[in-house]
């Protein structure tokens, strides 16, 4: 299978951008150009928005079984083309191909709950106070043509989030999907279109993301904004909606504390945090990335981590035996290299990896950072890459204080065997999600999404469909 040469989809119609420009696509793993990708013009845009209204004004009158029998049957399409979907991720994204397999299965998922979930967007009557003559009722209607952002790291499971709820809930959608990893994307779209989605109702761009964002969200079509991607970005595109005040989700950044109490299973622990922490070499937004670690333990959990890094098989995703691909572009790389650095000036021990890898594409060696000073560049900013940092400490108060300290709220996890220091942690610790004794397990029917600098807003459950959503209150009187 060869990678394809990626296009805009607007109007029911795959084109080329209105002036032919392109963008070269590379594959992380040998850092060789693949394919392109289109880079839309402002006429692009401009013929997605007129398309996109159309689209909203045929979608929203779509009954909720209409809408779920399209949305299933992309579901089966995708499932049917999941193969050849997870080839193309793995190619432009670098995961490896059972990564990039359950990502596009994981989709189909989704969509499918949503598609169920939209027949439960339930209004209701409210009784009047005094006049049993009147009939109040609070309406839900969809909010309007949807402006979504998704990140290279996930190219299908953001989108398909955004999607999957959006149309769900009766919106039409235009999505800015990466320039790095466009043709998965393209392949999930694509299902919709076979599947029946009608003309409109969903477009995908790609370009430049300022350009695009800052013509997007202040257009007068676009009634709601999405975005997954850093905290940075998220701010400003925000701000820009508010200003226009236009609805906002954000799936922002995270830097998630793994607490390890004294009485946690060390062999649960790593068994768990150690794929976590590995998977798509570190570029998850949930990743456990702040090990805190009970000083009782800390040793032995720090040796069993390290070893769990050095066996793992590092090379290209299409590889079978591959467990951790490459990192997506040589700016993570050099992000790695500066974050180590910076943290053994500081007194950090490398206990496993710490190098790239003498080959081709943007490897660096699965990393284990032990003793690291709170006050280390890797404790602060998000690594966003396969290095995991350790600390100890000797109370559970000085851990959570610690996993709190961040402006981060994305994700958490934890290790114990107390019901009682389960509940602490609960009720404590400050994140959106926060996963005890087990890996993270998102899925369409729980809400994603963190709290503080990592956003606001649900990409999960019942949830994600009030995003969409507009709530009205009309009252009426017989006479």
């Amino acid at each position: 299978m060869t990678y394809p040469d990626t296009q805009l989809f607007v109007n029911d119609q795959w084109l080329d951008a209105a002036d032919e420009r392109s963008i070269p696509v590379r594959n992380p793993a040998t850092g060789q150009v693949i394919g392109t990708v289109a880079h839309a013009t402002r006429e692009d845009l401009d013929s997605a928005l007129d398309s996109l209204q159309r689209g909203f004004d045929v979608w929203r009158n779509h009954t909720p079984a209409e809408r779920s029998k399209i949305m299933r049957k992309a579901a089966d399409l995708v499932r049917t083309r999941a193969d050849e979907i997870a080839r193309l991720l793995t190619l432009e994204q670098g995961k490896p191909l059972a990564e990039a397999r359950g990502e596009t299965l994981a989709a189909a998922d989704i969509i499918d709950w949503f598609a169920e979930e939209g027949f439960r967007v339930y209004g209701r009557l409210v009784p009047h106070r005094s006049n049993l003559a009147v009939k109040q009722m609070v309406i839900k209607d969809p909010v309007g043509p949807v402006a979504a952002f998704a990140p290279w790291n996930f190219p299908i499971n953001q989108v398909v989030r955004k999607v999957a709820a959006g149309l769900a809930s009766g919106c039409s959608m235009i999505v800015k999907a990466p320039e790095e990893t466009p043709a998965s994307p393209a392949a999930l779209v694509r299902a919709f279109q076979d599947a029946g989605l009608p003309a409109g109702v969903l477009a995908l761009v790609y370009g430049d993301p300022a350009e695009i964002s800052s013509y997007l969200i202040p257009h007068p079509v676009i009634r709601k904004i999405t975005f997954t991607g850093s905290t940075h970005v998220g701010k400003q595109l925000a701000a820009l909606a508010g200003k226009h005040m236009k609805r906002v989700s954000m799936e922002l950044g995270g830097h998630a504390p793994v607490i390890v109490c004294e009485d946690a299973d060390l062999e649960l622990a790593v068994k768990t945090m150690g794929p976590a922490k590995f998977r798509n070499a570190g570029q998850v937004c949930i990743s456990p990335t702040r090990f805190l670690v009970h000083e009782s333990v800390r040793h032995d959990f720090s040796r069993a981590l390290a070893e769990f890094a050095d066996g793992l098989k590092v090379g290209d995703g299409l590889a079978h035996d591959t467990e951790m691909g490459p990192l997506a572009n040589t700016r993570r790389v050099t992000a790695m290299e500066a974050l180590q650095e910076d943290a053994v000036q500081r007194g950090a021990e490398v206990l496993s990896g710490g190098r790239g890898l003498d080959k081709a594409g943007n490897f660096w060696a699965p990393t284990v950072l032990g003793d690291v000073s709170a006050d280390a560049r890797v404790f602060n900013e998000e690594p966003f890459g396969p290095m995991a940092a350790i600390r100890g400490f000797t109370c559970l108060d000085e851990a959570i204080t610690e996993a709190n300290r961040l402006s981060y709220g994305l994700a958490g996890y934890a290790f114990t065997r107390s019901l009682s220091t389960a509940d602490r942690l609960t009720r404590k610790v400050e994140v959106g999600m926060l996963w005890i004794n087990m890996p993270s397990s998102p899925s369409g029917e729980l809400p994603f999404g963190g709290v503080k600098d990592s956003g606001y807003g649900s990409e999960g459950g019942p949830e994600a469909m009030e995003c969409y959503l507009a709530t009205r209150a009309v009252s009426i009187m017989h006479r």
